[in-house]
């Protein structure tokens, strides 16, 4: 029911800006969610403990879906918002402060090895987190725990 909510509330927002030519349904239930998300289990066990995939794209937001056993590094994104729905598990986002190592990877996209200062907040399933555009942030894993989630980017900046 949350995971109805969210998007709801995202197509809600970017309405005014949706053509024509995106007028199509996505629908997606959180065991679907999980269900497509094995495989990004079976990925980030090979790699560095994280994985993610693109989902669809939009005119101003994409979708996706993450998979995290480790921690992340530091991310700001000058103009994404993040909008997380936590599917499965517990991780904590440390937001605000400062980038550690900061470094442009992309256009817009500035990474870091950790974030310095700033705010924790402990998320679990059914949890919804919105990261502004241009905040430096965090996902925080703790040891033994792994965190599923959904990701709509919603393009806040151009």
């Amino acid at each position: 029911m949350a995971l109805k909510t969210v998007i709801l509330a995202a197509a809600a927002l970017l309405a005014a800006g949706v053509s024509a030519q995106t007028m199509k349904l996505d629908h997606w239930t959180p065991a679907q969610l999980l269900e497509r998300a094995q495989h990004l289990q079976q990925q980030a066990a090979q790699g560095d403990g994280s994985a993610s995939e693109t989902l669809d794209k939009y005119p101003h937001h994409y979708t996706m879906l993450a998979f995290r056993s480790r921690n992340g590094g530091g991310e700001l994104h000058e103009n994404y918002a993040d909008l997380f729905y936590i599917l499965d598990g517990k991780a904590t986002v440390a937001t605000g402060g400062s980038l550690v190592d900061r470094h442009t990877t992309a256009p817009g996209e500035v990474r870091g090895s950790s974030v310095d200062g700033g705010s924790r907040q402990d998320v679990k399933a059914g949890d919804v987190v919105h990261i502004p555009a241009g905040m430096p942030h965090q996902m925080l894993i703790p040891e033994g725990s792994t965190v599923t989630y959904f990701v709509v980017k919603v393009q806040e900046k151009e």
